[in-house]
Order: C-alpha cells, then sequence, then structure tokens
C-alpha cells in the first residue's frame, strides 16, 4: 500500500489551528542560541547533544552505563573512557571538567558528581517521580493545569515468573493508593467529565509482556492462557476501585498476538460492555491501518467502544537493527515523513468512525494534534470521544497551548526508578535531540511553513530520517559488512505470523505420517540393505521410533571407497559453476523443505522447534554461501610480470570423509559436506548414529539437486568400526570431523599415521567442543546478562558446543546476578521439544543422561547446588542446574559436560575473571557482558576464544557473519562459514610459464 495524504477540505482548517498552536508554543524559540554558561549541566548536556552526534553517541551510552556504578571513581573512569575518545568533540566546559588524571582523585570526584546530578535532574525532566508518593505529587500538579494523566511504571525486564507476578501487584498497589488519593480532588470538567459522562480519575498503562516472563508468539496458545488470567485479575481489580486501563503496545514481534488475547479477552460477557479500556496503534508500522480498520470492525462487532492510543511508535531502531539481522522485511516505515502521513490517514480514520472508537492522539507534533482537532471539529465529533496526549517532560508547551483551548489532554507519566528507567530516558533523549523531532526543528527556528507543511511522501527518499515520534534518525545508517555485499543469509521463519505457526502444525502431522520408515546407506548411487539396522527414537519420548537405519558393514564402507575412487575423477573435471549450481539447488531445496526438516530435527534430537528452524537456515546458508566462494577460488590470482606468467591456483584433494554430530544433526553435516563436494572432492558422509534419519533427509535432497553417482555417498555406521575404519583407510585425503576431543584427539593422532601405498598426507579438520564462558563485570547491563547467560547455557539443554558451562561475575554484583540467574531460570518451560512453550528439551539419550547426572553429583560435592529444576520422567530429561561459589579449577569448571549444568564463578574484578576464562584447555566461544570500553577492549585482546561475543548470547553463530570455530584443545582447523575454510579441501598450485620466444614476449594491451 502507498501512503498518500491529500490536501483536502481539513488542510485549511489544519493550518489554521497549527499556527494558533504553534504561536502559543514559540514563546522561547530562541532556547537554543540561549544555551549558556548560565544554564543548568543537565540542560548543557542536552544542548551539547543536540549539536554533536558523536558527542550523543557516547554521552547516551555513558548515561546507559550510569546507573551500574557504584562509586564516584567508578563514574569518573567510565566518563573519561567515553568522552575521553580523540574522535569525539568535545565543548571546552566538558573537556576540561575531564581533565583529570585520576578518577580517584578530587577533581575526578567532582566530575562525577556534577555529571551523575546532571543526568539524574535530567532523567527527572521524563519520569514523573521515583516512588508513588512523588507521582501523586506530579499528577495533583497536572491536575491543577487541567491535564489528565496515565501512569506507566517502568521497571527491569520481565525476566521470571516472580517479576511477573510483582509486576501485576505493583500495579495493584499504585492503583490503590492513586484512587485512595483522588478522593480528595476536586472535580474538573474538562478532565473529569465529558458530554455528561463522568470519566475516571486514575488510568494507568500496562505491557502484555510483563505479565508473562516467557511471552512468545511461537507459543500463542500458553501465552494467551498465563496473560489473561493476570490481565482479567488487574481489571475486575480497576473496575472495583473505579480505575481506567490502557495496554501499551511493544514490539511488532508481539503486536498481533497483543491484539488477538485482548479482542478475545474484551468479549467476554464480563468485560464486554466495559469502555475504560484502551489499546494502542503504532503509526511508524506499514500494517497499521489495516490494524485500526481491524480493531474498528471488531469494535462495530463487540458494540461498545474503547480507546485507541494511535502513536507514532518508540522502537524504531530496534526493529529495524532486528528486521535486517533476521533478513525480514522491514516492518516500519523508514522514512519519518511516511510515518506522519500514515499518523494521520490513521487519525482521520479514528475519527470518522468516533461512534465505535474513542481516539487518543499521541503526538507532541502540532501539525499532526492540529489535523486531530480539525478532522474532529469538522466532523462534530463528541469531546467524549476524543483526547490529545503527550509523554511528560516532553510538548509541556504543546500541552498548555491545547488545555488553554479547551481540549482534553492526558499526560503518559511514567515513574520507577532511575535505575530501571535508564532505557526509557534513553530512548526519550534520542527522540529530542534526533534531526528529524519536530519538537527540535520548532526550536532550532525552522520556518513555518516548514513545520506545518503536509508529509510530502514524493521526497520520502531524498530525506530518510530516522525513527517516528522524532527517534533516532541520524544513528540509524547502520555500516553492512562486507559479506552482506555478496551475501545474505537464509531468514528463519518468523512465528509471529499465524501462517507460519499452521505450517509448522502440519509438517509435524507430516512427518508423523512418516514414522517408523526405514532408511538406508546410499553406496555408489544406490541404496544397499544392512545386516545392522538400528532403532532412531525421539529422545522426548523414547517409546516412539523416528525410524529404522541400516548401519553399514566394514566390506561396504571398502566398496564405498572404491566407488568414490572411481567417480573422483570426473568429479574432479566437472566445472566448477555446474558443482556451484548443485549446491545453489540443494540450498533451494532445503528451503523448500524447511519446515519438515525442521520438525525432524526437533523429533529426532529434541531441538526445540525455533532453534531447529535457524539450524535449517544454517544450512541453506552453507550451501549458498560455499557455493559461492569456490567460484571465487576459482579465479585463482595471477602474479604475472614482463615476459612470464604465474597462476596461483586450486585443485581437489581426492576423497573426504565426513563424521557429523547428532546435536547440529542437519547443518553441520550439511556444511562439512557441500564444502568437501564443491571443493571437487567424493565424499562419504557417516552422521551420528542417533541422527541418522535427519542426514538420510540430507542425502535425497543432495540426490536430487543433482549430485552424481559415487560422488556423494551415505554411509551410516558405528563409529568404532566403520569410522575408525574410513579413517585409517589409505586413500582417504581429507577428514572433517566434529564430536568430543577424545575422539577428535584419536582421529587426528591415526591420521598422521602414514599407511602402506599412501602417497600424500591427510588434512584433518576437528572442532572438538568447549568450556565455554561468560564474563558478566559490574557495569554489565544485568537484564541482558541474565537473559544470554540462560540461553546461552540452557539453549538446546546445554548440548550445543558453543554453549556457556561457565558464568564468571565480579563479586560486587554476583549476589544480585544469582539471585536473578536463578528466578529466570526456574521460569523455563522444560518438556517435549515439540511443544511451542518449551524452551529446553531433552539431552540426546541414556548415555548422556546418566553421564550428566554423574557430574551433577560432583558438583554437589565441590560446590553449592543453587537450583537443580526437576524434569519429566519419560524422556531422557534432566532440569537445568546451577551450581554457586564453583571453584575454577573444580570438575564442573574444567571438563565439558554437554548438558543444561552451568558453574556459576566468582572472582574479584576483571582482571580475574579474564585469568579464570583463560584458564581451561578449551578456546571455543566466549562472551563479555560489560558496558567499561577498557574491559571490552582488553577482552578483544587478550581472551582466548575463537568467537568472542560482547552482550548477546554465545550460541547461534551465523555462516559469513560469525564464521565458527576454536583452537587449543577446542579443534584445528580454518572457521566453518568462514573466506577460508574451503582451503581444507583444496591443494593449492603455482604454474609458471616462460612466454619469451627468442627474447620476444607478447606485450598486454599491444596492437
Amino acid at each position: 500500500m502507498v501512503l498518500q495524504v491529500q490536501t483536502s477540505i481539513y488542510e485549511p482548517k489544519t493550518q489554521e489551528i497549527a499556527k494558533q498552536l504553534l504561536t502559543a508554543t514559540q514563546e522561547n524559540r530562541s532556547f537554543l542560541a540561549s544555551l549558556r554558561d548560565q544554564m543548568r549541566w543537565d540542560d548543557k548536556l542536552l544542548a551539547w547533544a543536540m549539536s554533536n552526534p558523536g558527542l550523543r553517541v557516547q554521552l547516551f551510552r555513558f548515561i546507559d552505563t550510569l546507573p551500574a556504578l557504584r562509586s564516584k571513581p567508578e563514574i569518573a573512569s567510565h566518563l573519561q573512557e567515553y568522552l575521553g575518545d580523540e574522535t569525539v568533540e568535545l565543548p571546552a566546559a566538558l573537556k576540561g571538567m575531564l581533565n583529570f588524571a585520576n578518577p580517584d582523585s578530587m577533581p575526578g570526584q567532582v566530575a562525577a558528581t556534577t555529571v551523575s546530578t546532571a543526568v539524574e535532574t535530567l532523567a527527572h525532566k521524563y519520569i514523573s517521580g521515583e516512588n508513588i508518593k512523588q507521582v501523586i505529587k506530579t499528577v495533583e500538579r497536572l491536575r491543577k493545569e487541567k491535564m489528565a494523566f496515565t501512569i506507566d511504571l517502568l521497571g527491569e525486564a520481565v525476566i521470571t515468573e516472580v517479576e511477573a507476578q510483582s509486576y501485576l501487584e505493583r500495579y495493584q498497589e499504585l492503583i490503590a493508593q492513586l484512587v485512595e488519593a483522588s478522593k480528595n480532588w476536586a472535580h474538573i470538567p474538562a478532565i473529569d467529565e465529558a458530554d455528561g459522562e463522568k470519566l475516571p480519575k486514575v488510568q494507568v498503562s500496562v505491557k502484555l509482556t510483563a505479565f508473562y516472563s516467557q511471552f512468545d508468539p511461537l507459543d500463542a496458545e500458553g501465552s494467551e492462557a498465563r496473560v489473561s488470567d493476570r490481565i482479567r485479575n488487574l481489571l475486575r481489580y480497576a473496575k472495583e476501585l473505579g480505575a481506567a486501563i490502557h495496554f501499551d503496545m511493544e514490539q511488532y514481534a508481539y503486536k498481533d498476538l497483543t491484539l488477538n488475547i485482548l479482542q478475545k479477552l474484551l468479549l467476554e460477557d464480563e468485560f464486554r460492555q466495559r469502555t475504560d479500556i484502551g489499546i494502542t496503534i503504532q503509526a511508524y508500522l506499514r500494517d497499521s491501518e489495516q490494524d485500526a480498520r481491524n480493531v474498528i470492525a471488531w469494535l462495530k462487532q463487540r458494540g461498545y467502544p474503547l480507546t485507541i492510543r494511535l502513536v507514532k511508535g518508540a522502537y524504531w531502531d530496534q526493529e529495524t537493527i532486528k528486521a535486517a539481522q533476521k533478513h525480514w522485511p522491514q516492518p516500519v516505515y523508514n522514512d519519518k515523513v511516511a510515518t506522519d502521513a500514515n499518523f494521520e490517514t490513521i487519525t482521520q480514520l479514528l475519527l470518522e468512525n468516533h461512534q465505535y472508537v474513542y481516539a487518543a492522539i499521541g503526538s507532541h507534533n502540532v501539525r499532526s494534534q492540529a489535523r486531530a482537532i480539525a478532522i474532529a471539529e469538522s466532523l462534530k465529533v463528541p469531546r467524549r470521544c476524543f483526547e490529545m496526549q503527550v509523554l511528560y517532560g516532553m510538548g509541556d508547551k504543546l500541552a498548555k497551548a491545547l488545555v488553554d483551548q479547551g481540549y482534553r489532554v492526558r499526560v503518559y507519566c511514567p515513574y520507577g526508578e532511575l535505575l530501571p528507567g535508564m532505557a526509557y530516558l534513553i530512548r526519550r533523549l534520542l527522540e529530542n535531540t534526533a534531526n528529524s523531532s519536530f519538537l527540535r526543528q520548532n526550536l532550532e527556528n525552522r520556518p513555518v511553513d516548514e513545520l506545518l507543511a503536509p508529509p510530502d511522501l514524493s521526497h520520502a527518499e531524498a530525506r530518510r530520517q530516522g525513527s517516528a515520534l522524532g527517534g533516532s534518525a541520524d544513528l540509524k545508517q547502520l555500516p553492512r559488512g562486507e559479506e552482506d555485499k555478496s551475501f545474505e543469509g537464509a531468514a528463519d521463519t518468523d512465528f509471529a505470523e499465524d501462517e507460519r505457526r499452521k505450517e509448522a502444525a502440519q509438517a509435524f502431522e507430516g512427518v508423523r505420517r512418516d514414522l517408523g520408515k526405514t532408511y538406508l546407506p546410499l553406496i555408489n548411487g544406490e541404496y544397499v540393505k544392512t545386516q545392522d539396522v538400528i532403532d532412531s527414537v525421539n529422545p522426548s519420548n523414547y517409546s516412539q521410533v523416528i525410524g529404522k537405519v541400516g548401519l553399514i558393514s566394514v566390506e561396504q564402507a571398502e566398496q564405498a571407497m572404491q566407488a568414490a575412487k572411481a567417480a573422483f575423477p570426473g568429479w574432479k573435471k566437472t566445472p566448477v559453476k555446474q558443482r556451484a549450481d548443485i549446491l545453489r539447488k540443494a540450498g533451494d531445496l532445503l528451503e523448500e523443505r524447511r519446515a519438515e526438516l525442521s520438525a525432524l530435527i526437533v523429533l529426532e534430537v529434541g531441538k526445540p522447534v525455533k532453534e531447529a528452524d535457524a539450524e535449517v537456515s544454517e544450512a541453506i546458508d552453507f550451501c549458498r554461501y560455499y557455493a559461492d566462494e569456490m567460484e571465487r577460488l576459482y579465479q585463482g590470482v595471477n602474479y604475472d610480470v614482463p615476459g612470464e606468467t604465474n597462476r596461483y591456483i586450486y585443485q581437489p584433494r581426492g576423497i573426504a570423509v565426513v563424521i557429523s554430530p547428532w546435536n547440529f544433526p542437519l547443518a553441520i553435516a550439511c556444511g562439512m559436506t557441500v564444502a568437501a563436494l564443491v571443493a571437487g572432492n567424493c565424499t562419504l558422509l557417516k552422521p551420528a548414529e542417533t541422527s541418522s534419519i535427519i542426514t538420510a533427509k540430507l542425502t535425497e535432497i543432495l540426490i536430487e539437486a543433482g549430485i552424481p553417482k559415487g560422488v556423494f555417498q551415505y554411509v551410516p555406521g558405528k563409529g568404532s568400526q566403520v569410522g575408525a575404519y574410513l579413517v585409517s583407510h589409505p586413500d582417504t585425503h581429507v577428514i572433517a570431523f566434529t564430536g568430543s576431543q577424545e575422539v577428535g584427539c584419536r582421529i587426528y593422532s591415526e591420521a598422521a599415521t602414514l599407511k602402506p601405498m599412501q602417497r600424500h598426507m591427510k588434512r584433518v579438520i576437528a572442532e572438538m567442543g568447549g568450556k565455554n564462558a561468560i564474563i558478566v563485570d559490574e557495569s554489565a547491563d544485568l537484564d541482558q546478562a541474565v537473559v544470554g547467560v540462560v540461553q546461552s547455557a540452557f539453549g538446546y539443554s546445554g548440548q550445543k558446543c558453543s554453549a556457556c558451562s561457565r558464568v564468571i561475575v565480579v563479586e560486587s554484583i554476583y549476589d544480585t546476578f544469582v539471585a536473578r540467574l536463578v528466578e529466570a531460570t526456574k521460569s523455563l518451560n522444560i518438556g517435549e521439544a515439540e511443544l511451542p512453550s518449551t524452551q529446553v528439551g531433552p539431552v540426546i539419550d541414556a548415555n548422556a543422561r546418566d553421564r550428566i547426572r554423574e557430574y551433577i553429583e560432583k558438583g554437589k560435592a565441590e560446590a553449592k547446588l543453587a537450583l537443580e529444576l526437576p524434569s519429566p520422567a519419560q524422556g531422557y530429561f534432566i532440569g537445568p542446574v546451577i551450581f554457586s561459589e564453583v571453584p575454577p579449577d573444580g570438575i564442573i569448571a574444567q571438563q565439558e559436560i554437554f548438558g543444561p549444568v552451568l558453574a556459576v564463578i566468582k572472582v574479584r574484578d576483571f582482571a580475574e575473571a579474564l585469568q579464570v576464562a583463560n584458564g581451561t584447555n578449551y578456546a571455543l566461544t566466549g562472551g563479555l557482558y560489560s558496558r567499561t570500553p577498557s574491559h571490552i577492549q582488553q577482552a578483544q585482546e587478550e581472551f582466548e576464544v575463537g568467537n568472542l561475543y560482547i552482550n548477546r548470547n554465545i550460541t547461534g553463530a551465523i555462516v559469513a557473519r560469525q564464521p565458527f570455530g576454536g583452537f587449543k584443545l577446542s579443534g584445528v582447523g580454518s572457521k566453518a562459514g568462514g573466506p577460508d575454510y574451503l582451503l581444507q579441501f583444496l591443494e593449492p598450485r603455482t604454474i609458471t610459464e616462460n612466454i619469451q620466444r627468442q627474447g620476444f614476449a607478447p606485450i598486454e594491451g599491444a596492437d
């Protein structure tokens, strides 16, 4: 849909009203010009941020960190780290204040006190109070100014069920105290009544996600059930006391589920007649106009009006970044002008349907508010049916001007402590200081005609300016990585879409219809029968046989090897473009069968649905990326000089044996296999026995894609027999292995032994696991850190080679971190992997379960058991286990467990944390949660891991973006999904030709 805002019958009236409002708001248009020394520091900080984009970024990063800092020296040190960067242009006053040698010095403490006080003062401009008592004072002041209010409770992210219950209880307490205070408030007709109807004096705004810590569109039914009970309790309580409830809108992923839950609940007999409830629509979303139409149609069916608060939106940067990272379509308009146009379109839609909906127009843009008033007055919309809204601390003069002209104004008032409120504050500061902000443009004396002009979509592309409601326009142009120019990964399934969830359910039904089938090895292009057949079972329910797998004998392994030898000369000569196109075809087939393959991964190896889907994406990416890479390498390199050509080229090595693991049964098997194939090697794939059906499906796809007979062979078998035979075979050239350190070292040793008739050295590529650590320092964002550690430690039951098994925490925040970590882990859903609510499924088999239990007993002997969750009996389940006070050299801190067991280690400071993190035999993945620039820099230089993740979880590496692999005893070889991975499957050659003949040589470019 292309938005188009016409100059209409409402435009003259819009301009007239807008100019009146603008005049009233511009009493002090010399604001920026007057920002001089007499101003308070909080004003100075905001003014400097407006004038210097580089300073704005660093200053806001510092402000984001400030609540975590516990002493003046810490604050002073971080001030210097963030603002002392030579690339940041500082105002003289700020530069002078930072000119101290030691954070412990008196000048350092003065700087810390000055800036922290200024930030707190700034925060109080946008946060209506730190406690209910302060909030009551604020709203009483607003009421004296004839303004209504709605209160939003700021807080830490709800990541535990304890916090979700607390959220409900805190709102009930807030409502109770506000209502009690309201008994002493004088009646103000402008805001307490409309068209003869009394309006609630008290209103609060709530977020659905805060009612359930595991709120997830994938688990729509479960989320609805858990959230709805708490909403019902709140609505009943509010009705009993006479308060109104408004439901805020959050990130795009939650939008449809939020609307569905509210629409279903508000049709229940108990709530159907309630008109003191509101919902929110965000105009920066591309589908918001259709959402508004759908809600209006639903309200017609309901028969009783509700309020729709129309805002432009507060998560623009987050939405655009997430969509870019996920390769999903952008859900928001990329241009502020398009958002403004959409806002006006929806405003008109709401007001034209005023008999069904009460419109609440939330904007600080004078034109947006004037447009609403012009439409409302032209249509003679009753005053009960619309009101104007602004954020506390923003648009104060606009609010006063609206009140003076007789309109009902409601102020959105966040309240809470400075620490939880910091994310909110940062968003408000970004809005105030962005180039596209109406507030800023008004302060900068932009011409009136420019400020009040209708949104001009014809110039939208030329005016690519940031977020709605004035978001961080000039912070949004993120640099694109080199890989983005040539390679774009497959998009994971967006389970927020109902259609995708239905596809997943249908895929499970399809896979179940095939349960119990037999899957045979593929040797020399034919499926062959075997003497040994094993059952592959569902680890969530081991009585369910997924299928039967034929295991080859050593004799059949030799047949496969001879077939590969025979096929190699022809495959070697196959043009690279042809080999690459086969991989691309395989990638397309994987995409076509995504839902089926994902369901099979869930059932055969117990991986939860979202993680299984992401694995299919990775397999697709391997096919497409390695196809591109082989074509790049095939170009070779020329090092020519006059009279001589020097050509650097590659050729395949020969026969590759791929031994793949069960924990990434499709992605790793596919990646190692197609890398070997596209490089021109004939390849034998021996998968882990517990995941052989998934690789049988991969075999089907490779055959359909066009891999010739004998070039690829699927050879499931016992590792101790068939695997060992193929590793030691003299005709094996490359061994690509992912698995345990014990087996990997044995392969490495065996491959180094020259066998009779062997005329080459074998190349071994081995990824052998890790003992991965995440460091959490004193400046970390604990909301992020707790969620990231939980995901990294317990995602796929801790069975990823990249999983976090140690978290190293500085002592100043240790107790707080452990308490939240335990509660967040308690809130996880443990169950069968295919259930959409499940975050923690089973481990792979009985051997793994029993081995992990042994480690748990060892942990109990050497550390403090902080948590051990129960788990279902039917299946190979182990509930998450957390140990605290773990010694750095303890067994559970040193040995790879490969299960949902997490060791939490206390350290004095960051230096010790880094020492402990590096104190193992492994170097695979690691993480750091910190907002201290020097710690981040030091970790980049000294943290001994192949993949370092900063301020995010440490699992889920993406092809080309985060090539994966480690060193020390974590493995040998180049990183999978990286630009040098294929080199391991190739032999480089240099060809030099003397092109002189009797002293004559062709001259390039000569006639």
